[in-house]
């Protein structure tokens, strides 16, 4: 055992220091982690995880899984294998796959079924994504959750929260929304015109922060003049406020540091990208970027400031519609497609079409229980990586902790491949020392990413002329259909997608007419699933939620692309409901 000190491998915003005490998952009880952990790592053991290879059915040992691979790999063109590499286990060393399946002259996939939508947004407006991290938003005055369930997603958040007014922005009335000091319960899909509202006020009550504005978003009259498309009173009917909330909202902001946390299921549709500029956009005209305590958080680039050793050239195809049909191998390392992916029933027929599907990973899913080829991997205990962070700027070292006969790495199974194929590849030491070179240790002992702002932005946007880029044009609201709801499919408490303890229900508010546990059809253009019914007064009337990783919810979802950022918009469509 090498150190007791190790990371989550979980993909979600936290990303937790963990110290391993006697067999047990312990908190690091420095930096942002605070001595406690998510109730997903905290019973990660919990979980039973796939301990044999098997082929066809059969159980296999290790090295027959791998000499079957090399077989299956040897005896396909390189153009009809395809690798489709998800994030279940999060870490830098995953991407080591990716160098095998390039250098071998495989297809591999760009796209995401997450966040693009919302980084290609903050791109566009900023010119980079850059974190803005907890130790900063720690220093705020006012914190505003728009789209954003810390409970949920963010558990560490909630102690930074004490003697700061919180403002809460969703369609559905989350925990951290029953105590906020004001909650605004929008109609979903409506965000855009929300931030539109509240930049165009924030000029009309003369509260813009002149000075920034000069400085780094001078075209700000020209994006007023946009605002003003903007019916007022017709607008705020659609979203479902009042001018009154308008008001609160501004009043709780002005000369205050603010923080504006967002959520992926704000950008979840075709014009995300759009929803997240013009969340940009409110915070620039308060003047919320390049100062301590302010800004707006997503997902920041985790790989900012890191150069990835790995060799990754070659062709892609989309993740979010890949058509599994057009290849005779599929390779599919730490994700799920059969479960995740937008439009289930396609990449079923897909699926069913191609000769050889391998399964690369810890858990039992829709997608193994269709592959001929199983490999079983190692969990982040038994194998040495280090991760970044969506919404800090640690370089976190997971040091192996335990020996383990149990499943192969993707290091390890990427060496053997290169080998066998003749593609070059360095010793694992040399990759680890290649991303730990990008650490530098702080006063606090923690170590971070060298050359990374803790405040972004101080001295202008990443832009060609350092000023923010504003949205030129928006789309006119969706014309509404009495009996179509909104989807919604934000993550659950109890698993991670689909891993852990998947939701089994659809929840409605009363208003709908059906009872707890009665059995309704959900139905989109798509296709359609029957799940049971919870109640819930947290919903609105317009609204139906089933959690992302309930088993079906991808039936209705459309496989079309944000129209920025490649990402997927699993809540773009709307569905109607029926009895059984």
């Amino acid at each position: 055992m090498k150190s007791s000190i190790t990371a989550c491998p979980l993909d979600c915003y936290d990303a937790c220091g963990i110290v391993y005490d006697d067999g047990k998952l312990m908190p690091f009880k420095d930096g942002h982690t605070n001595g406690f952990l998510c109730p997903h790592i905290n019973h990660y053991d919990k979980y039973e995880r796939i301990e044999k290879a098997r082929y066809k059915g059969a159980e296999i040992s290790m090295d027959e899984a791998l000499e079957k691979l090399q077989e299956i790999l040897s005896s396909t063109l390189k153009s009809e294998i395809l690798h489709y590499r998800g994030s279940g286990n999060f870490a830098l060393m995953q991407e080591v796959t990716d160098h095998f399946f390039a250098g071998l002259g495989a297809v591999l996939t760009d796209g995401t079924l997450c966040d693009g939508a919302g980084e290609a947004g903050i791109i566009a407006g900023r010119g980079s994504n850059k974190n803005m991290p907890f130790s900063e938003i720690e220093k705020s005055d006012v914190v505003i959750f728009w789209g954003r369930n810390p409970h949920t997603t963010s558990s560490h958040l909630l102690p930074i929260l004490k003697e700061k007014k919180v403002i809460v922005i969703d369609p559905v009335k989350t925990k951290v929304a029953k105590m906020a000091d004001l909650f605004v319960q929008i109609k979903p899909h409506t965000d855009i015109f929300l931030a539109l509202l509240l930049a165009r006020f924030v000029h009309i009550n003369d509260t813009l922060d002149e000075e920034f504005i000069e400085k780094y978003a001078s075209e700000f009259d020209e994006y007023y003049e946009l605002t003003q498309g903007v019916r007022i009173k017709t607008t705020l009917e659609n979203i479902g406020i009042t001018l009154g909330d308008i008001g609160d909202i501004l009043s709780m902001c002005i000369d205050k540091k603010v923080a504006i946390v967002c959520g992926v299921g704000i950008q979840k549709y075709l014009d995300g990208a759009d929803v997240m500029r013009a969340i940009d956009a409110f915070a620039v005209s308060l003047g919320m970027f390049g100062k301590e305590g302010c800004g707006v958080a997503y997902l920041g680039n985790s790989k900012e400031g890191i150069e990835s050793p790995f060799n990754t050239k070659s062709k892609k195809v989309s993740k979010v519609n890949t058509a599994f049909d057009d290849f005779k191998t599929v390779f599919i390392q730490g994700a799920n497609p059969l479960g995740q992916m937008p439009d289930t029933q396609r990449v079923k027929n897909a699926m069913q079409r191609v000769e050889n599907v391998v399964y690369f990973g810890l858990y039992e899913n829709e997608t193994s229980q269709i592959a001929d080829l199983i490999i079983p991997a190692k969990t982040f205990l038994e194998k040495d990586d280090l991760r970044t962070s969506y919404s800090h700027n640690g370089l976190m070292l997971m040091n192996k902790q335990i020996e383990s006969e149990i499943g192969i790495s993707e290091y390890d199974l990427a060496k053997r491949m290169c080998e066998k194929f003749a593609i070059e590849i360095k010793d694992e030491s040399e990759y680890l020392e290649h991303f730990k070179n990008f650490g530098v240790l702080k006063i606090n002992g923690c170590v971070e990413v060298e050359n990374r702002d803790t405040v972004a932005y101080k001295n202008g946007f990443d832009t060609k002329d350092k000023e923010f880029i504003f949205l030129e044009e928006f789309d006119s609201p969706q014309e509404e259909k009495e009996d179509e709801l909104y989807l919604l499919t934000p993550k659950s408490s109890k698993s991670l997608n689909s891993q852990f303890q998947r939701e089994q229900y659809v929840y409605l508010n009363p208003s709908q007419g059906f009872l707890d546990e009665e059995e309704i059809t959900i139905s989109s253009e798509n296709g359609s699933l029957v799940l049971k019914v919870k109640n819930s007064e947290d919903l609105r009337e317009d609204s139906v939620l089933i959690y992302s990783g309930t088993e079906g919810v991808n039936n209705l979802t459309s496989s079309k692309h944000s129209y920025e950022g490649k990402s997927a918009v699993f809540q773009e469509n709307k569905v109607k409901i029926s009895k059984k």
